[in-house]
């Protein structure tokens, strides 16, 4: 498993970036919120999704991570230059914790699932996910862990995208009024 810090450090083409992390409690949500405003790259990074080329990281454009308390995952929102959501990732996640200096981390599960806000839901890296526990770099309980938590989100949170996009706002605005 990799741990993730939500600052993002080992996205190399981003630069330069300012980061706002925040312990945040607002409706529909509890945990650590960190905003990264993304500076400079060395080129923009484009993700095929949908069959379309679709700008991740690019100069002027924001992401919003959600690491809530009680759940196993860690949403980032992809904005763009206006703070309007390009697409959401979710990564599937085994446990969570505060570095030294403070930036919230997460262990991640292979598993993610990629949601646009027309609907569409794409479940990514499943390969990974299962080559890891048949190479016993997770146990069946963490593989199950995160099948049953993308099942959790694809009939839950993310069958209402507008209570999620609504989510994403109000932590993006407790963030910055902070």
């Amino acid at each position: 498993m990799k741990r993730k810090r939500l600052s993002y450090d080992t996205w190399k083409c981003i630069t330069r970036r300012e980061i706002l992390c925040r312990r945040i409690a607002v409706q529909g949500f509890e945990g650590h919120a960190c905003l990264i405003r993304i500076r400079r790259v060395t080129e923009p990074q484009y993700w095929r999704v949908q069959g379309r080329m679709t700008v991740v990281a690019e100069e002027g454009m924001s992401w919003l991570c959600l690491l809530p308390d009680r759940e196993n995952w860690c949403v980032t929102a992809m904005l763009d230059q206006q703070d309007g959501v390009i697409l959401w990732y979710i990564d599937m996640i085994a446990d969570k914790g505060l570095c030294v200096d403070g930036m919230p981390w997460f262990d991640d599960l292979y598993l993610d699932l990629v949601v646009k806000p027309d609907g569409y839901i794409h479940e990514d890296d499943r390969d990974e996910l299962d080559a890891a526990l048949r190479m016993g770099d997770i146990t069946p309980e963490q593989h199950r862990l995160a099948l049953d938590t993308a099942h959790t989100l694809k009939n839950g949170l993310l069958k209402d995208l507008p209570s999620l996009e609504a989510l994403t706002r109000r932590c993006l605005d407790f963030v910055l009024a902070k």
